[in-house]
């Protein structure tokens, strides 16, 4: 991967809808060199898809929380069944499963204090294994995802 590659994934991540023409003129290229380098990404898995990013207020998601978890037990058997479970639930946007203590981080959406402490003792509460939770609020947000840093010179 060159630095031709690394601007075009830093441009594709500031805006995924960039018409080939564009994102060519922005990276340096004709249109057509710039799509087979796209091709290539995407046939490579360094792309692995695209996405909308949504605004959650305007649908109705106003609280997000990060929730640590620990673990009673953390063999593989009991890791798999709780990942199965948490990967279904459509209120948790994102887990990962971290080294030490805590166990798990879930990002979680919900539409408000009342709808959060529903889904914290109707779903939460019953995930396998599950020795603590500590609920982080997010207050605000300070800085948005804006994607993993190419090493481009923008």
């Amino acid at each position: 991967m060159d630095q031709i590659d690394r601007r075009i994934l830093h441009e594709l991540q500031q805006d995924a809808r960039v018409t080939n023409a564009e994102l060519a003129t922005r990276v340096g290229l004709t249109a057509s060199p710039c799509l087979r380098r796209v091709r290539q990404l995407e046939a490579t898995g360094v792309i692995r898809g695209y996405r909308a990013l949504l605004d959650h207020r305007t649908l109705g998601c106003e609280l997000q929380a990060f929730v640590t978890l620990v673990m009673q037990r953390e063999d593989r058997a009991h890791a798999e069944r709780f990942e199965r479970e948490v990967a279904r639930i459509p209120q948790v946007i994102e887990a990962n499963r971290l080294f030490g203590d805590p166990d798990y981080l879930l990002r979680v959406a919900v539409r408000d204090v009342p709808a959060y402490e529903r889904f914290y003792s109707e779903v939460l509460c019953h995930l396998p294994g599950v020795a603590q939770f500590s609920s982080h609020l997010i207050m605000k947000e300070v800085k948005q995802d804006r994607g993993i840093p190419t090493g481009a010179n923008p």
